[in-house]
């Protein structure tokens, strides 16, 4: 693959790596965005590797931010407050496969060799348009194949979330993984039982974001041995939910819905996974349900969503996903939305306080509200104040 003699980099990237030249340090592009360029993909942020210290960078540039300073990364904003990471070349001088400690003081060719996979170490001089690409990454992209710089075996016990990494990127891509580097990550595939819920978390959501296609994404967390130490529901998904999830578009790739779609207790998986509260919320509301309303007529649907409520559109789209068209009752869900009907207590004519007055108190405020949001359910005509109160009286 021959490399592009001068990548569309932005003028504003540009100028961090003017900076660190102009202040003696060397600034080479690097990582992902290099990758994605040669691939010809779109991409936004450029990373940087550098000679620089982490305060070198502070002290070079007004507007930065903490991003991994631990690890040698400063976050610095360009003029569009966009946030690129600069690095300084490092090489690892120890790793407990989850954490590793570094050291600077390293060459360009040093801290390149100390990356996962070839096709993220490569490095380009923005200035003086020079490629670096020692592991013969730019040939293993022209390939469509995946392979582990240097030894894979070491890579993989420097860091087990690499074995994770691995699958994203050959389901992202639909590249080969090496025979070498997929017997060595099957190999360190125990070391994954090590790994933080929430980074196996955060690689399961970029996974299902970014795999051009689902099932084969299930298919090599499976095969390498990460869907038994972390989701063991993946080895039971039904056919017919692999295939739903097959032909998905980027846009629709909901990281919590796909997750509902595979596996009936998406919840109790997203708690494995530390995922955020909502997210676990969200999943558990989709197995409450109900699934629909009783019918797909106006007066079911009002009290469907009444008893969903905002679960209501997850309820939809995991409906559209698991059938391949649009529920039934969707367009009555949108002419109730578009009427404003009232759904819920908060949008009764009448308010607790009213009811109050009328001589109720304690739970019997509550009862009534809910037993007057059934008739308005029923009826939204019945939603004026005059008439709930006169309701609230008869059923007092």
């Amino acid at each position: 693959m021959s490399a592009p003699a001068a990548p569309a980099i932005p003028d504003e990237v540009l100028e961090i790596a003017r900076a660190l030249e102009a202040a003696g340090y060397e600034a080479w592009c690097v990582g992902g965005a290099l990758r994605d360029a040669l691939l010809g993909h779109p991409h936004a942020d450029y990373d940087f590797a550098t000679s620089a210290t982490p305060a070198q960078v502070t002290a070079l540039f007004r507007r930065t931010a903490p991003v991994g300073e631990k690890y040698g990364t400063v976050g610095v904003l360009d003029r569009r407050r966009v946030v690129h990471e600069v690095t300084t070349f490092r090489r690892d001088v120890a790793t407990d496969g989850r954490h590793a400690v570094v050291a600077y003081g390293v060459s360009l060719d040093e801290d390149l060799a100390r990356r996962d996979f070839t096709i993220n170490a490569i490095a380009y001089h923005p200035l003086r348009h020079e490629w670096r690409d020692p592991f013969g990454g730019r040939a293993d992209l022209e390939r469509g194949l995946l392979r582990a710089v240097g030894r894979a075996s070491e890579r993989f016990r420097e860091d087990y979330l690499r074995i994770l990494r691995a699958v994203r990127f050959a389901a992202r891509f639909g590249f080969t993984i090496d025979p070498e580097t997929w017997a060595a990550a099957v190999d360190a595939s125990p070391g994954l039982a090590t790994l933080s819920a929430e980074r196996v978390r955060d690689e399961w959501f970029k996974g299902l974001r970014t795999a051009r296609e689902v099932p084969g994404l299930v298919e090599l967390w499976i095969r390498v041995g990460a869907a038994d130490r972390w989701l063991p529901e993946l080895a039971s998904v039904p056919p017919e939910r692999l295939r739903a999830a097959g032909g998905l578009p980027a846009e629709r790739r909901d990281p919590v819905l796909l997750t509902a779609l595979l596996i009936d207790d998406a919840a109790a998986v997203l708690r494995r996974l530390r995922a955020s509260n909502l997210a676990i919320e969200r999943a558990a509301a989709l197995r409450r349900g109900p699934a629909a309303p009783a019918g797909p007529d106006a007066r079911a649907v009002r009290h469907w969503l009444s008893a969903v409520g905002r679960s209501a559109d997850d309820l939809l789209e995991l409906h559209a996903l698991r059938r391949g068209a649009e529920a039934p009752w969707a367009a009555e869900v949108r002419a109730a939305r578009a009427g404003r009907v009232p759904l819920v207590r908060g949008d009764l004519a009448v308010t607790g306080a009213d009811l109050q007055a009328l001589g109720a108190a304690g739970p019997r405020i509550g009862e009534l509200l809910a037993a007057l949001l059934d008739r308005v359910l029923d009826d939204p005509a019945l939603n004026q104040r005059d008439t709930l109160l006169a309701l609230a009286r008869e059923l007092s």
